[in-house]
């Protein structure tokens, strides 16, 4: 089951970090990845793995990612409602947009909007552009989303009342 589990995950390296210590002998180098992992049907997580070797880091990332996964609303393959996320400086404003529009969004948001499974949305890096932090606002802004069946449960209506929009 692990290697179907395995084959039906999306996963995308963000970012590759070289960084450096001093010590008495000279530098000494290790790596630093984000990665975000998601099965493209509204399931997504990010994870930061550390290690003296690229490859290592990017394995512990993953798995961190994998740990980090949770559902999310999604509707026709974009999302139910406008959304601002937020994560220290960094803003991240998602709307949803027709079929056939496609992604338009940066780097660091695109990569965990395709992970989720999203094909059609407009999103806006605002504030900060560390990546870190973009990631962390596009799965906080995903984690405000809401079903319309969760809004009309909520108003006490029934979803046709509620599904205004119509893509």
């Amino acid at each position: 089951m692990a290697e179907n589990e395995k084959s039906d995950l999306i996963e995308k390296v963000i970012e590759v970090k070289r960084v450096s210590k001093v010590v008495k002998g000279g530098r000494r180098f290790s790596f630093s990845a984000l990665v975000v992992v998601g099965d493209g049907k509204g399931r997504v997580g990010a994870g930061m793995g550390k290690a003296n070797e690229v490859i290592e880091a990017v394995r512990k990332g993953t798995e961190k990612a994998k740990k980090a996964m949770n559902p999310y609303s999604l509707y026709k393959n974009s999302i139910p409602h406008q959304v601002i996320g937020k994560h220290g400086a960094a803003k991240v404003l998602m709307k949803p947009s027709q079929p056939g529009s496609g992604i338009i969004s940066s780097g660091a948001v695109r990569a965990v909007v395709e992970a989720f499974g999203i094909s059609d949305i407009n999103a806006k890096a605002l504030g900060s552009a560390n990546v870190h932090n973009l990631v962390h606002a596009t799965l906080n802004g995903l984690q405000q989303l809401k079903s319309f069946g969760e809004i009309a449960e909520r108003r006490n209506k029934s979803l046709e009342e509620v599904c205004l929009i119509d893509f």
